[in-house]
């Protein structure tokens, strides 16, 4: 099991992954589904609940 690394604003980073916080009023309209074959857009379709915010990959961390 991976080790949550707290970072500033509530954003985590597991591994070399970061992510986002959100409030549930406050998720990005493509929440929810991986693919819309009518629009041909991308959705978010992955993430976790922690602590009350539900996390959003944001970006890759850099490793040095």
């Amino acid at each position: 099991m991976q080790s949550i690394k707290h970072l500033k604003k509530d954003y985590v980073q597991l591994g070399n992954l970061i992510y986002k916080p959100y409030k549930v009023c406050d998720l990005p309209n493509s929440f929810g589904f991986n693919y819309d074959e009518e629009t041909e857009k991308e959705g978010i379709g992955e993430w976790f609940n922690y602590k009350g915010y539900t996390y959003i990959l944001d970006s890759v961390a850099k490793i040095k």
